[in-house]
């Protein structure tokens, strides 16, 4: 799901604690954790995958750092249209058959709202960041970045919250990071659109039709 850094000659470990607000126990949602450089930084893009399988995207949410392509393949074996209409850059990459892939690039630091125009089921999203240190938290909010030294800004993100941030500088021991706090008590999914800013008909709801 997220990029392999090459870890830096001189890493800091950075390890800290993501805290939910409003999250019902048991509930599991993938949530990411970045640094950016405040001195600024170079950026490694990769190349990653998302998957279309059982009319569902895997994984949920990927991360990755700018630049960087991503890769759809239709494992299913029926078509599948992949789309987002999220700015600044909406894309549409067409009816496609089982077997097949298409390409994304990514140039643009955004968070992408990923769609099949057939399966309203179908929904994913794609965040993509001006930087290469990316992890996720595991299930109880607990993540470690391993940093050059220098002055960061750590974020925590969530599809159900706002991000939450703290500014930091890595020297030659580990830091003290304090909590990220995540409130997703606000959280309310949304219906969303085809890629004609339409309802989808009734029937794409039918799973004996789809």
């Amino acid at each position: 799901m997220l990029l392999a850094v090459p870890l830096p000659a001189r890493a800091v470990p950075v390890s800290g604690h993501v805290r939910f607000v409003g999250r019902a126990p048991g509930v599991s949602v993938p949530t990411i954790v970045y640094a950016e450089a405040l001195d600024g930084g170079r950026v490694q893009p990769g190349q990653f995958k998302m998957t279309q399988s059982n009319k569902t995207f895997m994984p949920h949410v990927l991360a990755i750092p700018v630049g960087s392509t991503v890769n759809f393949p239709n494992d299913d074996l029926i078509f599948h249209n992949v789309f987002s209409l999220s700015r600044p850059n909406p894309f549409d990459l067409g009816l496609y058959r089982a077997g097949a892939a298409k390409d994304r690039s990514f140039t643009t630091a955004a968070t992408y709202r990923v769609f099949c125009n057939i399966h309203p089921q179908m929904s994913a999203i794609i965040l993509v960041l001006p930087t290469s240190y990316i992890v996720e938290a595991d299930n109880n909010g607990n993540y470690r970045l391993d940093l050059p030294a220098g002055r960061y800004r750590i974020t925590a993100w969530s599809e159900r919250a706002q991000p939450s941030s703290v500014e930091l500088s890595a020297g030659s021991g580990a830091p003290a990071v304090p909590d990220l706090t995540l409130d997703e008590t606000q959280f309310a999914g949304v219906q969303h659109k085809n890629k004609f800013g339409q309802d989808y008909p009734k029937s794409a709801y039918d799973p004996k039709k789809n």
